[in-house]
Formats: structure tokens, sequence, C-alpha cells
């Protein structure tokens, strides 16, 4: 392979030069699919270039989602069809290591999924199109989520998944330049979408009980503009945050509100299967919380339905960007999901699911710990999942190995 892409690059050899090059060998099918790059040094060697230039080149491809690095594994061209995807989210599609079973995007197990044959029944034969200008939210849903809030929320709406609600809330707190908190590690596609809205990133090791304060203090002093973290099963270390330490980080966030005031942003993307009771920053900080619960995990991915919170300037924000588009989420959708929320038999079945899931992350951690990996974070972990690695254990004292996803 070195010598085909050493033929396709012409005489100007600047990382530009290379990235175009391998690019046509890909697209034409030259380069396969699946297949792994040369090294920086051995394809520099050969063209008579710095492997700086190279690694240039590489990072070119890998933004543009047509290569993805495996750290020592080297370089591979993503696997056709993903390359409509995010630079990160394209990496969660594009393994190329031959596994049982792929744990890296947390899909749920479509067999733990409540049945949707009770709830479809209920929705009425035809849509409601009474008008454009209606109540975006089902009022009985928003009474119940209401209900099951961590904290007295003083808006809520309903939007289309845990990402669109991220997306959605960083739109109206954010502009070009802006700097985020995010976890290290981080769920990849925030990475991305911290990319589009041309934002900074400032990286916030967490252990076993979620960020740590004294390094968000430190990350307070940036003056960021949001703060973007998960509060239960943490992807990917699984780790849930506890009351304890969510309290601790209220203080170093009032301790420096004479700096800074970031919008914090909370995605509790597998609350109805977490085992761990919800906890909020909103509790303490309700005026500066937007808090994001998805039912993907839960009740399916393909019903596309989350509910967002805060507070009501914020909210209002997003709701009427959200009328200059996809306007509200389907109210034919909201009375499945009220039904499945609500009717004896489907809550049966996420408490079955939640069991076995957390049966299932209890053998994952014994089988790990037996083969020298630890005993991993305390906690829910997301659905089917294992934890991926925590690339900041030598400095947050978690006990993963230092081989995953960073941001």
């Amino acid at each position: 392979m070195i010598d085909l892409i050493a033929g396709a690059v012409e005489e100007k050899k600047s990382p530009e030069a290379i990235a175009a090059a391998v690019s046509r060998l890909i697209r034409s099918g030259e380069i396969a699919s699946g297949e792994r790059l040369p090294t920086v040094r051995d394809l520099a060697a050969t063209l008579g270039v710095s492997p700086a230039t190279v690694s240039n080149a590489w990072q070119a491809l890998a933004s543009v989602g047509l290569i993805v690095s495996r750290g020592r594994a080297g370089s591979f061209v993503l696997q056709a069809g993903t390359t409509w995807m995010p630079a990160h989210f394209a990496e969660l599609a594009g393994s190329h290591v031959e596994a049982r079973l792929d744990l890296s995007a947390g899909t749920p197990d479509a067999l733990l999924l409540p049945d949707l044959g009770a709830a479809l029944a209920r929705v009425p034969s035809r849509a409601d199109t009474s008008s454009y200008l209606a109540g975006r939210v089902l009022p009985e849903l928003e009474s119940h989520l209401r209900a099951s809030w961590p904290y007295p929320p003083e808006s809520l709406t309903i939007v289309d998944g845990a990402l669109d609600a991220v997306s959605r809330s960083l739109d109206v707190v954010l502009r070009y330049g802006d700097r985020v908190v995010v976890e290290d590690p981080s769920f990849p596609p925030f990475l991305d979408l911290l990319d589009q809205f041309g934002a900074e990133r400032v990286a916030v090791p967490v252990d076993q009980h979620g960020m740590l304060p004294d390094a968000l203090a430190f990350a307070l002093r940036s003056n960021p503009a949001a703060i973007l973290l998960q509060t239960r099963a943490h992807n990917p270390t699984g780790a849930s945050m506890s009351e304890g330490r969510a309290r601790e980080l209220v203080r170093v966030l009032r301790a420096h509100s004479h700096l800074t005031d970031p919008v914090i942003v909370e995605d509790d993307h597998s609350g109805e299967i977490s085992t761990v009771r919800a906890t909020s920053l909103g509790s303490w900080l309700p005026h500066r919380t937007l808090h994001i619960r998805s039912y993907a995990k839960s009740h399916g991915p393909d019903l596309r339905i989350g509910a967002l919170a805060g507070p009501t300037n914020l909210i209002d924000q997003i709701v009427a960007r959200r009328m200059l588009g996809p306007g509200w989420t389907s109210r034919m959708l909201q009375i499945i999901l009220y039904e499945l929320l609500t009717a004896p038999s489907s809550v049966a079945q996420i408490a079955e699911a939640r069991a076995v899931y957390h049966s299932r992350q209890i053998a994952l951690a014994g089988a790990l710990a037996r083969r020298g990996f630890g005993g991993g974070f305390a906690g829910a972990v997301r659905p089917a999942a294992a934890e991926s690695g925590c690339p900041t254990a030598s400095t947050c004292g978690c006990p993963w190995p230092t081989n995953g996803p960073r941001s």
C-alpha cells in the first residue's frame, strides 16, 4: 500500500496533498474499507517528509470521517457507509477490532425493550392537526415527568432524544470560540457537537463519583460558557454522580461565581434503567441547569424522544427555535411514551430490564477483575455496555486501564 500511496502523491508533498491523494484512493476503492494504513514513520520515510507531515495528513482524513485511529493498533479506513457520520461519532461505528459483541455504542438489548403493542393501541386513529401553535407538550406526560424529576424544574419540553436536547441547549448558550467544560473521558459525539459550534473543550477528569472538584475549580478559571456532563451511567466509564460529589461541585461553582457563571447541561441518558438514584446540580442551581432525560436506552432508540427541563428563559429560547424547524415532537409519540411510562405491564418490563442489566454489569465487572482489569466504577453502566477505559487513571485514581477515548 505504501507504493500505491507514494505513486498517488504528486510532487508537492504537503499534508493537504498527501491527504487528498489518500482520499482519492479510498473513494475510488483502491484502498478498501477496513484496511490498515501504513504507519506514519514508514510512509514518511518513503515520501521523504517528516513524520509530522504524514501525521497532519492523517488528522485531516480523520476529521472528515475517512479514517480512524486505533492508537497502537494503527489507523484504518472507515467501513463504507460511515463517512456521513461526524468524525468522533464515526469512531463508534468504525471499529476494526473483531469482537463477539461491540459495547462501544451502548446499544440496548432489543429483547429487554418493552412491548409497544398496548401503547400503540392507545394512539388516536388520526393525528392531532388542530393547530401549529397548540401546546408542545402533552399535559399528562408533563405532569408525570415533573413528578419523577430530580428537582422541581421551572419549565419542561419534549425533544427528539438526548443528543437533540444537548445540541439545542448548547445552541442557545454558546457562541463561536466559547469554552465548554467536558468530562475526560467523554461521549465522542459530544466532541463532534462542540467542534460544530466552534467551542474550545476544557477537559475535567472523572472518578467513580463524577467530575473531580479540584479539577473543575481549575477549569473554571478559563471562564467557560457551559459545563456538559452525564449524571448517571457515564459513557464510557459507567460512573454515576453521587449526591456528595454533586454537593462538592456546587460548592466549587458557587465559590467561583464571581468569576464565571456557566450553564450546566446534564445528560441522564439511561435514567429509567439505572439502579442509581437520580442526582442533579439543578437541585441547588436550578437557575442555570438544563437537565435532560432520554428514553432511547430504556424504551427504544427509534422512539427518538426525550425530555428537557430548566429555567424558563432558556427553555423558551429552545422552544422558539424549534418552531422554525420541526416545531414539536409528535404528540402521537408523546402518547406512546406516556403509556409506556405508566402502564403496569411496561413498567414491570422496564423494572426487569433494569435488574438484568445490573446483573450483567456485576458479572462483567467480576470477569474483568479476574483478568486483571480492576473492579471498575461503582454504579450502573449503560445498557449492554462495558467500561472502555479511563485515560486519566494515572491522575484521577480510577482503576480502569488507560486505553479509552479522550476528550
